[in-house]
């Protein structure tokens, strides 16, 4: 009597570890580190307006983020912003690839298949808990041996119902990328070039050809045989990507690899002798990072005579002089690639930051104009929060100092830290002001956030 008793737990902690995973693969993992880069994020609005309009959305509300990650990955998790990792630009042979890519999630966007998500896994879960009372009812019969083969067969049969649901998915994806990339007027040997990759990839890591049953994706071959007829027929299919576009493309692809790759490595790849920008831009980042700040500004100053008032080359030298310990030089690069950028957020929040770090009480109401204008056009900007509250506590201003620091613990998602600063602000700033209302809605948010998190404990 007691055997039976176990098997029946041991067949319910199956169908609850099956369950839990259905529910994991509809709630895409967030807890990878998003990557800033104001040149990155040009780039990327850049090559995805066309296709967003084509897809009958407005690039004001379409975002592509930027993962901190090296493997080729891109998807997409509620509302419309498409998550792309830091790899898939790093190992893209062109602008093209990428936009076939980013034309794909729009796909997944358009189709609402984040919402419908949800049908896929409730379906999936039905399939499992019906055999789990089946299952249970046939061992409490005595017939222990059927109980469990039911059990198994109900969550084989789940999974394969879901991963359909994910392959249907896909395919619906490509489809519509392929029909975003044509009304863009951009070629699709791209999008073919990189789903090739893909199937190269898979080989190499010797992932099964002959079946997609047990897959979340069509099989790589099987996507390219649908998507190759459509994308030759095409009156884009030799149509030349914009010059300039690809031009870009290869110096932020150096940027990235320079950046988060080892210096070592990108240095192989991006030899001294080699003396075009992209090879110069990845080795000044290398060189930085291997704290040689004078072969660094070498390059970086190598890049600028020939593009003296680029603002991102000039982001790059204020940056290396700053983390070099020299503030006070990296100011005239910094204001310059500020002004040219028409403050934009990010490069913004690096000039406040040199300012700060001047610690010359003069320029601490520049940089703190510079950093309320920097949050006011992006809102997401968590090391822009931190220093404007370091230059509200240069000043004094010990409540708008802790509002700030508010603000970047909510933006962190440390609720805790977050309502307690919320709390202090309000005591000294004047109640019903902006900023005491602020640090209200922060401290509401953050205490509910807060509750949920001790209920769970």
């Amino acid at each position: 009597m007691a055997s039976r008793p176990r098997s029946i737990a041991g067949m319910l902690r199956a169908a609850v570890a099956l369950i839990l995973s259905l529910t994991l693969l509809v709630q895409p993992a967030m807890a990878q580190s998003i990557l800033r880069d104001a040149e990155t994020e040009a780039l990327l609005d850049e090559m995805s307006a066309p296709l967003i309009r084509a897809a009958g959305l407005d690039p004001k509300n379409v975002k592509v983020v930027l993962v901190g990650d090296n493997s080729i990955n891109a998807f997409v998790a509620g509302g419309q912003i498409v998550y792309m990792n830091s790899g898939t630009i790093m190992q893209a042979d062109n602008a093209n690839e990428v936009q076939g890519v980013i034309a794909h999630e729009l796909g997944h966007i358009t189709g609402g298949h984040i919402v419908r998500f949800s049908e896929g896994a409730k379906a999936a879960t039905g399939i499992t808990l019906l055999s789990l009372v089946l299952g249970i009812a046939a061992v409490a019969a005595g017939a222990g041996d059927a109980g469990m083969g039911i059990m198994a067969a109900g969550q084989q049969a789940a999974l394969g119902k879901f991963l359909a649901f994910t392959r249907t998915q896909e395919s619906s994806a490509d489809a519509a990328g392929a029909a975003f990339l044509e009304k863009a007027g951009i070629t699709g040997k791209g999008s073919l070039a990189f789903f090739k990759r893909i199937e190269n990839l898979e080989y190499r890591l010797a992932i099964p050809q002959d079946d997609s049953y047990g897959r979340t994706h069509p099989l790589s071959r099987e996507r390219i045989s649908v998507l190759e007829h459509q994308y030759q027929a095409s009156a884009n299919w030799d149509k030349p990507s914009d010059p300039a576009l690809e031009e870009h493309f290869k110096r932020v692809r150096a940027k990235l690899k320079g950046f988060a790759s080892e210096p070592a490595t990108t240095l192989r790849e991006f030899p001294e002798r080699d003396k075009t920008e992209p090879a110069r831009y990845a080795r000044a980042y290398a060189w930085h990072k291997s704290a040689y700040p004078d072969k660094a500004l070498e390059e970086a100053n190598a890049l600028l005579a020939k593009a003296p008032h680029d603002p991102y080359y000039l982001e790059l030298k204020g940056q290396i002089l700053l983390e070099s310990g020299k503030p006070n030089d990296a100011l005239p690069s910094l204001r310059e690639a500020f002004e040219r950028t028409r403050a934009q957020p990010l490069i913004a929040g690096l000039f406040g930051h040199a300012l700060i770090a001047t610690e010359n009480p003069a320029n601490f109401a520049e940089a703190r104009n510079v950093l309320k204008a920097a949050v006011a056009k992006d809102n997401d900007n968590p090391f822009a929060w931190y220093q404007l509250g370091v230059v509200y506590e240069r000043e004094g201003d010990l409540p708008r100092a802790m509002l700030a620091t508010a603000e970047r613990y909510n933006l962190q998602g440390q609720s805790q830290l977050a309502l307690a600063n919320a709390r202090q602000a309000m005591q000294g700033l004047k109640e019903g002001t902006p900023d005491w209302l602020r640090a209200q809605d922060i401290a509401m948010v953050s205490e509910a956030d807060v509750r949920k998190d001790r209920k769970k404990k």
